[in-house]
């Protein structure tokens, strides 16, 4: 499963992992991971692919893939590919909370997220 290294970082489950019977190997992860003021993620990288889409507030995100740093307002998505590393995952405000749902498909029985040490 997920998990958030640094407090003030939550991560809540939204639906049980589930399997794709159009893609065997395959499983579904759906997550909330909600950010206090200031707060951020370390740097990790994800099994598999993962799609976001910020629910509230701001959040500041780069991935190895995909060039620099960008905030993400509610409402507005983004894609991380397979096998990239991603280096900025953190709150853009220092006064108010975000979030965002993450939704994982991933090899079945995969480590979602790795952080790195």
């Amino acid at each position: 499963m997920v998990r958030a290294e640094d407090a003030g970082v939550q991560v809540t489950p939204v639906r049980a992992e589930k399997q794709l019977p159009n893609l065997p190997g395959k499983t579904l992860t759906a997550i909330v991971v909600s950010y206090g003021p200031g707060r951020k993620s370390g740097k990790h990288h994800h099994a598999g692919s993962v799609f976001a889409y910020v629910l509230s507030g701001a959040i500041r995100s780069e991935y190895s893939a995909t060039g620099p740093a960008r905030v993400y307002k509610a409402g507005e998505s983004f894609f991380e590919p397979p096998g990239s590393e991603h280096l900025v995952s953190e709150n853009a405000s220092t006064t108010e909370p975000a979030s965002l749902l993450a939704v994982f498909v991933a090899d079945d029985g995969a480590r979602l997220t790795t952080f790195d040490r």
